[in-house]
Parts: structure tokens; sequence; C-alpha cells
């Protein structure tokens, strides 16, 4: 493994101390991901103190750590990088890595798509130069920062994911990020709870663009609520736009329960690819990622080509066949790793596209809408009808979207997924497509595993 943080580097980075000199291949903040040479940061958190698991580092073949204080029964001459504040250290690293950096640097965030679309310009962009990216969703203070320290030298491209969930949590990490180019996937009501209003999220997702170089580029959804707050926020940046209409325009999409086939104009280039992946969400994902691709200066032809490997990631729409107790098999759609109102009617328009003996619905609860959350969940009662032959649902806010539908699609309700989750096994017949859907706090790997037995 190469070199990535050579001791030199570490100290020029974080002003910290150093007891005992060392390099490291990479960085880690969690011992369970630690590969051997990597150097472990030991952050403090609400609930554990990363400097417990140093001794665990070392057992792991972490070549060094930073830390706040030298653990009890450490020697002196241990291979420890000393810094008043670990994750000011890991900041500080990030900060450095980007400096650095020759890389073209994309940011990407949006009220739904940012992990589909992060991991979208990745394949696009894998075949045309040396390509870093997040990994999963690291996209807060600790996972930005992360990216950016992991960022390796000869990399020619990398995609930074940038989240929130509160005001104000976007403009620091975009300025860390200092992107070339900046995409708002979509402006939607999640985390409306914390946020207050969809012109508020909006207001929020859009200071990333305040990280922007000088030169750099705005990608904006046409359609997305708000515009003009977008617009204003890119200020002088060059603007891509994508969309019904705009730089980036869908000029056809064709779907199906596999995938869509998508013609777009990005610019002066005209495409026509297969996207192996359901909705018209991710064929819109898939146009901002090619916009995203085009004000970066790459070829959108190459890009287009490569996204016809593309596939769903687990949790986020991937499909899979299931086998069931009583025999035969079920059509799984595991979107059991977020949910908000709009990826909930995403999700449920893939799933009225597919051909089954039942189209089955297993919803829980969307959280961080606050007061709007009984509202959200009810007002997804149509979407529902029109997608779904049976409902099952838990938790206490999907319990308003099971009494506001027809008693004719009532499953069952349960008060959370572990509950539900045998009982949803039990009832699927063969040939049923069914969706999982929910937030994450919301547990619904209780019914993904539940579900999970692979068919003969």
């Amino acid at each position: 493994m190469k070199v990535l943080w050579s001791a030199e580097d570490l100290v020029a980075a974080t002003g910290g101390r150093l007891l005992a000199p060392f390099e490291a291949t990479g960085v880690a903040i969690d011992t369970r991901k630690l590969a051997r040479g990597e150097m472990f940061v030991a952050l403090k958190g609400d609930r554990r103190d990363g400097h417990d698991f140093v001794a665990e580092a070392v057992r792991r073949g972490a070549s060094g750590m930073m830390v706040e204080r030298v653990p009890e029964n450490f020697p002196t001459d241990a291979p420890l990088l000393v810094v008043p504040d670990t994750l000011a250290g890991l900041t500080a690293l990030g900060a450095y890595g980007r400096a650095r950096s020759f890389a073209r640097i994309f940011a990407v965030t949006g009220s739904v798509g940012k992990t589909t679309t992060k991991e979208m310009l990745r394949l696009a962009l894998a075949g045309q130069a040396r390509v870093h990216a997040a990994e999963a969703s690291y996209n807060n203070h600790l996972g930005v920062p992360l990216t950016l320290a992991r960022l390796p030298g000869d990399a020619q491209a990398a995609v930074v994911e940038i989240g929130m969930n509160h005001p104000g949590e976007i403009a620091p990490l975009a300025r860390l990020v200092r992107p070339h180019v900046a995409i708002i996937t979509a402006i939607a009501p999640a985390h409306i709870g914390h946020m207050g209003s969809l012109e508020a999220i909006a207001e929020e997702k859009a200071t990333i663009f305040s990280g922007l170089l000088p030169d750099g580029v705005a990608v904006i959804p046409a359609d997305a609520p708000f515009l003009p707050v977008l617009l204003r926020h890119a200020g002088k940046a060059r603007v891509f736009r994508f969309g019904a209409t705009g730089e980036a325009r869908l000029l056809s999409l064709s779907e199906s329960p596999e995938g869509s086939v998508i013609a777009a104009e990005i610019g002066a280039v005209r495409v026509r690819f297969r996207l192996p992946a359901a909705g018209r969400h991710l064929a819109m994902n898939a146009l901002g990622a090619l916009a995203a691709v085009a004000a970066g200066g790459f070829d959108v032809k190459a890009a287009a080509e490569a996204l016809e490997q593309f596939q769903p990631l687990p949790g986020r729409g991937a499909r899979r066949w299931i086998a069931l107790p009583s025999g035969g098999k079920a059509l799984l759609l595991d979107e059991s790793y977020n949910a908000s109102p709009a990826s909930m009617r995403a999700a449920l328009a893939v799933l009225a596209l597919n051909p089954a003996r039942r189209r089955v619905a297993v919803l829980g609860d969307m959280l961080e809408l606050g007061a709007f959350g009984p509202a959200e969940h009810a007002g997804l009662a149509s979407a529902v009808e029109d997608a779904a032959d049976i409902v099952f649902a838990c938790g206490p806010l999907m319990r308003h979207l099971f009494e506001a539908i027809s008693p004719a699609l009532r499953g069952a309700y349960a008060p959370d997924a572990k509950t539900l989750a045998p009982i949803v096994a039990a009832a699927l017949l063969p040939e049923d497509a069914v969706l999982v859907k929910a937030s994450q706090g919301s547990a619904m790997h209780f019914v993904i595993a539940a579900l999970s037995k692979e068919p003969d």
C-alpha cells in the first residue's frame, strides 16, 4: 500500500505532537473497519470515547493513532499524534488533503438521491479518471473530512457527498470541500421537522454553492421548488440546469420494471442509454450526474455508456428474488435504508411498474418530519392505493397512513418493524412483488432479514 500520510505531513496538517514518527496508508475512525497500516483517529462521541479503543487499534495493525491524551499504560515513545481535539484534527487532515490534491472535485447534496448520484458519478467517471469517492453515506461533519483525509495524491477526480439534518451544517462542509462542481439533486421535505419549511430546506441546500471555487459550476434541478433561491445562492457561478428543460435536458424516458431507456441532450451532446434501475427518480439522478460530468469537463458519451453498468445500492432500490417458507419465490424491492415523502412516492411508483400476483407495500415511519409527520404520512394514501394491492405498516406515524387507506388494502399493522417482520414473512405468496421502505431509524432491517432467504 502507498503511504498516504507521512509523519511530516501529519504534523504540518494538524500542528500536533508526535511521540514517535509514523506514516499511514489511510485513516480510520472505527477500529472494526481499520486496515493494517492505517492511522486510527480517537474521536469522542456522546456514547463512546475512541481513546478506549486505541489498544484495539494497535492489535488490528494501526500504524499510529491520533489522540488527545496518551492512554494509560502506553509507552512514552508510542506512535501517537497528540492534538488538542481529535475532531478538529480530523477536519485539519481533510483540509490538508484537499489543499494538496490536483483532483477535479465534485460535491453532491440534495433532499433525496445524494448517495445514488454520488455512486453514479463515481461509475460515470471511473473509465476516464482515477476516482476517489465517499464511502457509503459519509456526508456529515465526520464523513466529509474523513473522505478528504483519504483522498489519494494521484486521484484525478473526487466525489464528496454533503448532507444535513439542521440549519447551518452544509456551508462549513462545502467550504472544506471547495468543489469545482456542486450539484443539488432535489429539494423535497426531508428533515422538514428540523428545518421548518421547504423554503428553508432550499436555502440550506443552496449553501453548498458557497464553497465553489471561483470558476466553479452549480448544477441545479430545473424543476426544483424555490428555484430562485438556488439561483441566488449560485451567484456568479456558471449554472448548469438539468431536467425537462435546461442545459441537460431529458428528451425521452421509457420505463420498465428492470430499468429505463433514457435519451437526453447534455449541452450539445445527445446520448441514449439504458439505466438498469427502475424509476423516473433514478433517471433524473442519472441526468444530474451526466450534467455534473459535462460541467467538470469530462466525456459525457463515455459517462452515459458507463451508467449502463449501474446497479441500485442495497437498501436503495436493490431487487432480488427471495424464497418463501411455503414454497415459491417473491420479488423483493429493498428500499429499507431511508425514506422521505418524495422518495416514498418514487418507490411506490416503481412498485406499480412490476407485474406481480400482488404488489405488497411494507412501510415504516418516515422520521424527522416534526409536526408535519402525521399529515405527510396520511398524504401518501393515494400513491399507495395506486401502487399496492395490500399494505403492511409499522410505527406510530405510519398508522396515520394505514387508517387513511381503503380497508380492503389493509394487511396488518404492528407497533414496530420487529413485530411486523414475521407477519409479513408468513403472508407473502409466490410471485408477489414486495416493497420494503422506511427511514433508517424505523429498523426495517428486521423485515429484510425475515425475508432474505435466497431462492434455490
